[in-house]
């Protein structure tokens, strides 16, 4: 089975707005992997990744995660998730300062 990126870029968080980093329509089981190296003392991040059990359904969270602070393994990969319908990816700084992150989603 190939991985394959699909989508990455950086995002530059403002505090308490959530990001959508991408979203994808393909079938495939998704990553999302995000470098966390900028985050300082009291900053939080949550990542999200959102799906829908069929077309014209609404978007549910399927995953969250929320970091805090100074991270000592900063690449953090979500749990895979699969999709044969839409899947998407947010990011939201809730305290800190706000960083830049940047991101990548990979598909099997």
């Amino acid at each position: 089975m190939a991985i394959v990126a699909v989508a990455s870029g950086a995002q530059a968080a403002a505090i308490n707005t959530e990001h959508a980093l991408a979203l994808q329509t393909g079938v495939g089981i998704y990553v999302l992997m995000v470098d966390t190296s900028a985050m300082q003392a009291d900053d939080s991040l949550t990542l999200r990744i959102k799906t829908k059990r069929a077309a014209g359904d609404t978007a549910r969270i399927a995953y969250a995660y929320t970091h805090n602070d100074v991270q000592q393994e900063p690449n953090k990969y979500s749990v895979p998730v699969p999709s044969d319908t839409e899947i998407s990816f947010t990011l939201l700084q809730t305290a800190g300062t706000g960083r830049t992150y940047p991101w990548k989603v990979l598909r099997a």
